[in-house]
């Protein structure tokens, strides 16, 4: 991927990642508005993704920086898809040459669950939309995180 050059923080385009070992969920956000919108989800192995289809998301929309969801325990303390998920940040940056921070994840899942459900009922609680719109959560908790509400 070629070097663009770089912008001001506070107006970068950034993605999104909800890992998780069976599907990954990817939402794209502006920091200029701290908002995100849900993509897609993909299917993963044992947390494996189809690399080609982060690439193509990748290319699309040129990020400038990659948010992958830590999931812990409600303690705080890391479980063993933490481990995973650091590894797959891990791979994103190595393969992609953004940068990757982490954001807490924890109870993502569920209150995108509750949000689809009051969208359109049990037909939007599909795995895909689930994963998405935890993706789009997990950007938005890092934007407020960052730079306030």
């Amino acid at each position: 991927m070629a070097k663009r050059p770089l912008k001001n923080i506070g107006e970068r385009t950034v993605l999104g990642f909800d890992f998780g070992t069976r599907s990954i969920g990817i939402a794209v956000g502006q920091e200029i508005t701290g908002s995100a919108s849900p993509l897609k989800a993909i299917n993963a192995r044992d947390g494996i993704p189809n690399w080609d289809e982060i690439a193509a998301i990748v290319n699309e929309w040129q990020p400038d920086l990659l948010v992958v969801g830590l999931p812990l325990n409600m303690d705080g303390t890391n479980q063993e898809v933490t481990f995973q998920a650091k590894k797959f940040a891990n791979r994103l940056h190595n393969n992609y040459g953004l940068p990757v921070e982490t954001q807490d994840e924890r109870l993502t899942t569920a209150d995108a669950k509750s949000q689809l459900f009051a969208q359109g009922g049990f037909k939007k609680l599909t795995k895909g939309n689930v994963d998405s719109m935890s993706a789009l959560l997990i950007l938005e908790s890092y934007f407020e995180n960052q730079y306030g509400s």
